[in-house]
């Protein structure tokens, strides 16, 4: 399984199929610890959320639905 890189400030996801920049479906592993509070009646409210890892499998591009054809580039403006 190869990883899908995660944009970063100065960069951004885009399809080289149709120039799509702004609309991904996002596939991704988490493994999470999580702080989980039952109230009296039993239902579970989640209070703390803490990310161990994340892989991000897959990106389709909702426009074509192309996969692995997502590319990261400069966002507009960003420092290089």
């Amino acid at each position: 399984m190869t990883t899908v890189p995660s944009p970063t400030a100065e960069t951004r996801w885009r399809c080289t199929l149709c120039g799509n920049l702004t609309r991904f479906d996002v596939t991704r592993s988490s493994k999470v610890v999580e702080y989980v509070h039952l109230d009296l009646a039993g239902e579970p409210t989640v209070e703390e959320r803490d990310v161990v890892s994340e892989t991000i499998e897959s990106v389709r591009c909702r426009w074509c639905n192309a996969v692995d054809q997502i590319e990261l580039v400069d966002r507009p403006g960003a420092a290089s």
